[in-house]
């Protein structure tokens, strides 16, 4: 009886010890959890961002405005006509 009882104690320590360090242990699914919620996270925000070119690849194939403002902000064009100005800013330091 004494043996059965000390086998027991023994296998449940032992178990205990795999629940509580081994693989698949409590420390380790929260660790995956912890990185599941991250990655959760940088996901939204890439997802949105994706959105956001998705909107603007299609403004830029049905819009000729949107074409426009891009060739003015990025290009620097100017169209026929126009007067263009540049004004400049002294610096204040000297």
């Amino acid at each position: 009886m004494k043996l059965l009882l000390v086998i027991l104690v023994v296998l449940l320590i032992a178990l205990q010890f795999r629940l509580w360090t081994g693989e698949g242990s409590i420390a380790e699914i929260s660790a995956y959890d912890e990185k599941i919620a991250s990655q959760s996270a940088e996901n939204q925000t890439l997802q949105q961002r994706n959105e956001a070119l998705l909107q603007e690849v299609a403004d830029l194939k049905t819009g000729l405005d949107s074409i426009e403002e891009r060739a003015r902000d990025e290009l620097g064009m100017i169209k026929k006509g126009e007067t263009f100005f540049l004004i400049v800013e002294e610096d204040p330091e000297p």
